[in-house]
């Protein structure tokens, strides 16, 4: 989870443009001993308003990199969706023409823009702890086996 089960997080956010308001989760390990310390595999669901709804999962176990979109006018893929680059899209009216670019790259350089020129950057603290609430709702719901509220 705390390791690439924020870009799905983000991407449900981003792409709705609302904040989740319950969770539901399920944590697997089919290695309990290797996995002991850290996560395997955590499957969540995010309830949005407006009945939007998102399911995610994050593993080790397996190779996942992928958001996909629908709603009532077509859907949007990025597959893969949050490498290092280059992403690739599609949606049910064609391809995307991304641009190939390193993203990690052009985050660290527009924090560094913003800490030089004391410009202000997306990636704030605000958005770091609306982040850690959801997570937190995510490993509630493991562990309570119910829906919680963010």
């Amino acid at each position: 989870m705390m390791d690439v089960g924020i870009y799905c997080i983000n991407g449900a956010r981003y792409s709705t443009g609302l904040e989740p308001q319950y969770v539901t989760a399920q944590e697997f390990k089919t290695d309990p001993v290797k996995f002991r310390e850290v996560d395997e595999t955590i499957f969540w669901q995010m309830e949005f308003p407006e009945g939007i709804v998102s399911n995610s999962v994050t593993s080790y176990a397996t190779s996942l990199e992928r958001l996909y979109i629908a709603a009532e006018e077509g859907w949007l893929e990025l597959q893969p969706s949050f490498s290092y680059g280059p992403l690739q899209g599609r949606t049910s009216k064609g391809v995307l023409d991304l641009p190939k670019t390193n993203h990690q790259a052009v985050q660290m350089e527009e924090m560094t823009k913003g800490i030089l020129e004391n410009k202000p950057i997306d990636a704030t603290g605000e958005e770091g702890l609306r982040d850690m609430k959801i997570i937190e709702a995510i490993y509630r719901a493991i562990q309570s086996g119910k829906r919680e509220k963010i």
